[in-house]
């Protein structure tokens, strides 16, 4: 099976870097496309999806944002499975602080260049801890293009998703300070998993990847 993996906001195929999977599993990267002005969330899943082969059986694996995007692109094409990691099924599932920034646009107001800039808050909410998981996040941060980051965050606030589909699995950090673990409904918990547990805890989500995936 196809199994397509994308990454969360800022972040690129690097996110995904110490996952393992079975062989039987063909692994592929949906990398970020350029996104068009103003687009909406829906928009954008749709034309990534453009890039996926359905011709064969394929799953969608969404990390944070991606799990967002791989929610939203169900509504145009049919995996077999969608899994998410540290990510959210619906909007109805936001924390306070994003119905918060939903209701008051407070993303407008910050310039795009603090999106890309490594800072000890950053590292607190994704869990970063240790000197190489501090390193990995400074990296991804500072390799993420601050306009697209901005638009992100404002195409995830004007998500107009309904009702959390069904078919989801998804699983989450026990200890996730972005997205924490009381808003949502996960199939699966890891113990002690941050919103960065594809690095920090990345064993038992492979474990938890293939036993979903199979």
């Amino acid at each position: 099976m196809n199994v397509y993996f994308i990454s969360g906001l800022g972040a690129d195929r690097q996110a995904f870097e110490k996952i393992r999977l079975p062989e039987r599993y063909r692994i592929h990267h949906l990398d970020w496309i350029k996104n068009e002005k103003n687009e909406s969330l829906e928009s954008y899943a749709r034309r990534l999806a453009a890039h996926v082969d359905t011709s064969r059986p394929f799953a969608l694996v969404g990390l944070s944002m991606g799990g967002m995007i791989a929610t939203a692109m169900t509504q145009y094409i049919r995996p077999a499975k969608t899994i998410l990691i540290s990510s959210l099924g619906s909007p109805a599932e936001f924390p306070p602080l994003l119905k918060f920034a939903r209701l008051t646009h407070i993303h407008r107001i910050i310039p795009a260049f603090l999106f890309n800039h490594p800072n000890v808050f950053a590292h607190f909410f994704f869990g970063a801890k240790s000197k190489n998981e501090k390193r990995i996040m400074d990296y991804i941060i500072t390799r993420s293009d601050a306009r697209f980051v901005k638009w992100s965050i404002g195409a995830i606030l004007n998500w107009n998703g309904k009702a959390r589909p069904h078919h989801l699995y998804h699983i989450h950090g026990e200890k996730d300070k972005i997205l924490p673990i009381h808003y949502t409904r996960p199939t699966a918990v890891v113990k002690n998993g941050s919103h960065f547990m594809v690095w920090t805890k990345a064993a038992e989500v492979s474990r938890l990847l293939a036993a979903a995936l199979a």
